[in-house]
């Protein structure tokens, strides 16, 4: 079969179509205009001051709670650095983001991964890790719409987390990008805010917001962790990108950030709601659960179907896919992420067609 045009269910960043183009360029001339001297000089290593505040109104806290960064797989970086040794436990989802993974690696870090249910992490198993003597420096958490299982932690589990990161003594890494694009349901208060012992990191980022070139993403955490992760930020880069910075501020605060998240969210809404439709009518033997929100979706294809043999057959149909095992320390062979955000509808059901026809070839070698 020759490959047509490319339909890429692999990466998670916003299409064109629903990117506010026209407001960003509209920001970017009173961003020059309003604070030309803020936004092309150096500036301090916590970030453009006036959307440093503008980020701290959103999350209620002060500004010297807040840092932030070049995108937020740095403010990872960072938190992981600060407070990240070799051999240090270190607990994750399983499945969780697999940078996350590498750069926790790359540390030397000691990594135990949880099993997520359809409402989160299995506090269960948590606690029995925790029981058995395993004494973790932090957790991190993908709270809503995880990357890549798309699974949102329920208000219940939210508590409990708490709760056992006091009892325990580890902090709580609460990952949270996408938590603005809910497109079901109704938005649960994040862990920061039910916070009263300081056990608690946020990191969010405006890349699935506004969109991905932006690269502005933000810590929130005690102002003694955010001030030791400053310090090491001027060493690295003096100061993350002011031009960018000031243009988000702009686009905040004027209101275009709301439309551009209901633009997201509805656009979002509908490609899931076709994607999961098509998996349904072509590939029936895919398990789910649909996602609340977010950009991905996953599924478990049946055992007898290896994805590193499915993969280069949806590659070689113009499909591309996301291996499950990516995103696991072990396992994750019959699985396969699908991000929605980057095809239009018009592409879903095509693609899932190819994908399905992946499926079968394997299957046929079997």
């Amino acid at each position: 079969m020759t490959p047509e045009q490319l339909i890429s269910f692999a990466r998670g960043a916003p299409s064109i179509d629903i990117i506010d183009v026209e407001g960003l360029k509209a920001a970017a001339g009173r961003a020059f205009d309003a604070d030309p001297v803020g936004v092309t000089a150096y500036g301090t290593s916590v970030g453009y001051l006036p959307l440093r505040k503008w980020i701290a109104d959103k999350h209620g806290v002060t500004p010297e709670q807040v840092l932030i960064t070049n995108g937020s797989l740095q403010a990872d970086a960072f938190l992981f650095e600060h407070l990240v040794k070799p051999g240090d436990a270190v607990v994750v989802e399983r499945p969780t983001y697999d940078r996350t993974l590498l750069n926790l690696r790359n540390l030397g870090a000691e990594l135990h991964q949880v099993g997520l249910d359809p409402d989160g992490l299995n506090v269960d198993e948590l606690r029995s890790l925790l029981e058995s003597g395993v004494r973790p420096k932090l957790a991190h958490i993908i709270p809503n719409y995880q990357n890549p299982a798309g699974v949102t932690l329920s208000l219940a589990k939210r508590r409990t987390l708490l709760e056992l990161a006091g009892e325990f003594g580890f902090t709580i890494f609460e990952d949270d990008p996408y938590a603005d694009i809910r497109f079901r349901g109704e938005a649960l208060p994040s862990m920061l805010s039910m916070d009263t012992d300081g056990r608690v990191v946020h990191a969010s980022s405006f890349t699935k917001t506004v969109c991905p070139g932006v690269r502005v993403g933000y810590l929130v955490g005690a102002p003694e962790t955010i001030g030791g992760i400053a310090r090491t930020a001027t060493n690295l880069y003096i100061s993350p990108g002011q031009v960018s910075e000031g243009i988000v501020h702009q686009f905040c605060v004027s209101g275009d950030i709301d439309r551009s998240i209901q633009t997201v969210c509805d656009a979002l809404g509908e490609r899931e709601r076709v994607l999961a439709a098509a998996l349904r009518e072509h590939i029936p033997a895919a398990r789910f659960t649909e996602p609340d929100g977010g950009y991905f979706l996953w599924i478990d294809l049946p055992d007898d179907v290896e994805v590193d043999l499915v993969v280069p057959e949806a590659t070689a149909r113009g499909v591309a896919v996301v291996k499950g095992s990516d995103f696991l320390l072990e396992g994750g062979n019959h699985s396969l992420r699908l991000a929605y955000s980057a095809v239009t509808t018009d592409q879903i059901d095509e693609g899932v067609r190819r994908l399905a026809d992946a499926i079968r070839a394997v299957a046929k070698q079997g």
